[in-house]
């Protein structure tokens, strides 16, 4: 098969195309599955420029999300046949192989059936994406109906599925973004309230938007210095979460004072830790999500397709930041 290999830790020109024995079942447990699409996410930049989990070295193939079709099954599989359309969010960590290939194995239960009426782009970008949004804003966030939430970076990968995801919830949805191209994307999501960070007062617009009180939770998607500035943005009791590390020297007095939460989600521990039930819950969120999709409740944008050997090329895109949407590498 066909493979984009990590070949070494470094900038994009490590990822090399190559030519690899397709991996085969070796458990009866496991199903096979020809991908035609990976999803491409910060998190594969930064693997390739910092190292691989599990004490993983090169050489690797990345890409957590993948979308495909089954081709063959272990002898004690039982929920899915050969040609089930499959998508899921697996490997490309270090320990199992990612999706920036042809073909991949892995156990059953962490395969979903794709969702009805939407196509492999769509589902091959979704899963991670899909899963960090709903974990921080109604998991981690509890974010209720008739509540306030800002989204840093609404446009994004994660950003825009968290838009709508608020949206449905019932929420009222303040977004930032970088130019008037993605303020009109995330009206037409729904966002309530669109902040260009580049020219508008940040502070004024939350105050003024929420009668001088603050949201009710901040979702951080940018990193310590967006996490430091919403802060004073957030309601005496309301909360902020963040999928980055918000630095070192932060100062929590003030969360302190206005007994503000503070949370952290990431998506991959389930996987890192081997958290079964975790796990059986990210599988529960594609489904819903996946019936969301199909009914027209939630889109996933997918703003450029790529060929295998084009990889390098999306890892700089994503590195450049300000991308809209979500970027796919196409393996069928």
């Amino acid at each position: 098969m066909k493979a984009v290999v990590m070949t070494d830790i470094g900038g994009p020109e490590v990822l090399q195309l190559q030519e690899l024995p397709e991996p085969e079942i070796t458990a009866s447990s496991q199903i096979k599955v020809r991908l035609h699409t990976a999803g491409i996410n910060p998190i594969d930049t930064k693997l390739r420029a910092r190292g691989l989990f599990h004490d993983a070295r090169p050489p690797a193939i990345l890409g957590c999300d993948g979308a495909g079709e089954v081709v063959a099954i272990g002898e004690e599989v039982t929920r899915f046949q050969p040609g089930d359309k499959v998508w899921f969010c697996h490997g490309g960590l270090g320990r199992e192989q990612g999706n920036y290939a042809q073909f991949t194995v892995l156990e059953e239960n962490r395969a979903e059936f794709m969702p009805a009426r939407i196509n492999f782009p769509e589902a091959g970008a979704a899963p991670l994406a899909l899963i960090t949004a709903w974990e921080a804003l109604y998991d981690r966030g509890r974010l209720e109906e008739g509540q306030t939430v800002l989204i840093h970076a609404g446009a994004g990968g994660v950003g825009h599925i968290a838009v709508q995801l608020a949206k449905i919830r019932g929420a009222r949805v303040l977004t930032t973004v970088s130019s008037a191209e993605k303020a009109e994307f995330v009206r037409k999501l729904g966002a309530d309230t669109v902040i260009d960070y580049r020219t508008d007062d940040l502070e004024s617009i939350v105050k003024e938007a929420t009668d001088g009180e603050g949201v009710d939770l901040v979702f951080d998607t940018v990193g310590p210095e967006v996490f430091r500035q919403s802060l004073p943005l957030i309601r005496e009791y309301g909360s902020i979460v963040t999928i980055l590390d918000p630095g070192q020297g932060l100062l929590t007095s003030e969360a302190r004072n206005r007994n503000l939460s503070i949370a952290f989600t990431l998506m991959l521990t389930p996987a890192l830790k081997n958290l079964k039930e975790a796990l059986a819950h990210q599988g529960e969120i594609l489904r819903l999500g996946g019936e969301w999709m199909s009914e027209g409740k939630l889109r996933v944008e997918v703003s450029r397709m790529f060929q295998l050997e084009e990889a390098a090329m999306a890892h700089r895109l994503i590195e450049e930041g300000h991308t809209l949407g979500k970027l796919v590498l196409m393996s069928g």
